[in-house]
């Protein structure tokens, strides 16, 4: 009998109880997520993973006491931190900026939070980093500012199968599409990914985003 997969533990921090209950809501009704804590602001959040074990946390960016970014600066520092998403109703630059400077694997807005906050669980816990769309003009923003300041791409060159599938994973094809682009299996993306990762230094899509621009792989 195959054993059933453990779930992702969830910790919400909101400081409005209706939010809260609604994003529990959506969480909850997947298979693979549950909900194991919640909290009004920051601290209460900080506080909460001293007693329980949580796989990942999402933090409303505005929340009295302690923010969300404050809480999630803390808790990046915690010896074995786990994965952070920022949720937020603003559509802001700098609090999406902000989000991935502290550690968050991503910034969700409220007002689509039905259609991407599961994606986002996902792609946080998978290792790579959600963007939401609306997001992707303000990166290329500001990493044309960087580029234009006169600052150095990186030397380290990939292959040119490597340049392929860094390309398309800027692109926001999923793993699956760009092993269908380009005919290779998904194991072979993967191990081509990882690749990517370790010869440029980079972390997550957002970093790959940003060197597959300032490297010309993609137009802004």
């Amino acid at each position: 009998m195959t054993p059933t997969p453990a779930k992702i533990r969830i910790l919400l921090a909101d400081d409005h109880t209706l939010v809260r209950r609604g994003v529990r809501l959506i969480l909850d009704a997947e298979p693979d997520l549950e909900v194991v804590a919640e909290a009004a602001d920051g601290a209460e959040a900080v506080a909460a993973l001293r007693d329980v074990e949580v796989d990942l946390v999402i933090l409303d960016v505005a929340m009295p006491r302690m923010t969300g970014l404050q809480a999630a600066r803390i808790i990046a520092r915690m010896r074995t931190p786990p994965k952070m998403l920022m949720l937020s109703m603003h559509d802001n630059e700098q609090y999406f900026f902000e989000a991935l400077k502290v550690g968050a694997s991503g910034y969700v807005l409220k007002s689509v939070a039905d259609e991407d906050l599961v994606k986002a669980c996902r792609t946080a816990m998978s290792g790579q980093a959600f963007v939401y769309p609306g997001a992707m003009s303000a990166l290329v923003r500001d990493y044309l500012d960087r580029l234009n300041r006169g600052e150095s791409l990186p030397r380290t060159v990939l292959t040119e199968r490597e340049d392929e599938v860094l390309k398309l994973i800027a692109e926001g094809h999923s793993t699956r599409e760009i092993a269908r682009e380009l005919t290779i299996s998904y194991k072979t993306v993967e191990r081509h990914r990882e690749n990517i990762l370790a010869k440029l230094g980079l972390r997550d899509r957002t970093q790959v985003t940003r060197y597959a621009i300032r490297a010309g792989l993609i137009e802004p």
